[in-house]
């Protein structure tokens, strides 16, 4: 891969609105040598197109990913939680960017390096948009790993979103180990059993 003056990074989360799983972001280098059509953001690109694309941003760039469990997320909140995650991300490349462009509003504490947020970014920035089809990707995954673990709650559709299918799983099973215990319907659901 080139190397350039200064390496940039895009920054992504999925999963800061589920009820249950973890928030993962993603960090990612683009190789301006090695360009990818397509990219943006993963919530408007089909799921193939998105498995597609992941795989060949993980061949032609540097990513770095980032989690924070449920427990976590009931710890500290879900945007301290998510914050952590793309801190975690940024750590996580095989290279440290000179600078970083995060998705958002805000900017997490103690990275490396300089950085902006760039509201509605993965639509604008190729590198974001690249953060947030990895970001999408790898949340997806653990979560069809969850429904084989947790059958019932529908996971493998839902992802873990409010649907629902989602809401009515967990009145009738009860929240599971990676329910996020500090969301509303989770707790109702607990204290209904």
């Amino acid at each position: 891969m080139s190397m350039l003056k200064t390496l940039i990074a895009g920054v992504d989360e999925a999963g800061r609105g589920p009820l249950a799983g973890p928030v993962v972001a993603a960090a990612v280098i683009l190789d301006p040598a090695r360009p990818i059509a397509g990219l943006g953001d993963s919530k408007v690109i089909s799921e193939k197109r998105r498995a597609s694309l992941a795989v060949q941003i993980r061949q032609c760039a540097w990513v770095g990913v980032g989690i924070a469990e449920p427990e976590e997320i009931d710890r500290i909140n879900i945007l301290q939680a998510t914050m952590t995650a793309m801190a975690r991300a940024v750590g996580n490349l095989p290279l440290a960017p000179g600078h970083v462009l995060i998705d958002g509003n805000r900017v997490p504490e103690g990275l490396p390096c300089s950085a902006e947020a760039i509201i509605k970014g993965d639509a604008s920035e190729a590198a974001i948009g690249a953060a947030s089809i990895i970001a999408k990707t790898v949340r997806d995954g653990l979560m069809l790993r969850a429904a084989l673990r947790f059958p019932g709650y529908g996971f493998e559709g839902h992802k873990g979103y409010p649907s629902a299918v989602h809401r009515n799983a967990l009145i009738t099973l009860g929240p599971c180990p990676i329910h996020r215990f500090s969301y509303a319907p989770v707790r109702a659901a607990l204290e209904k059993r």
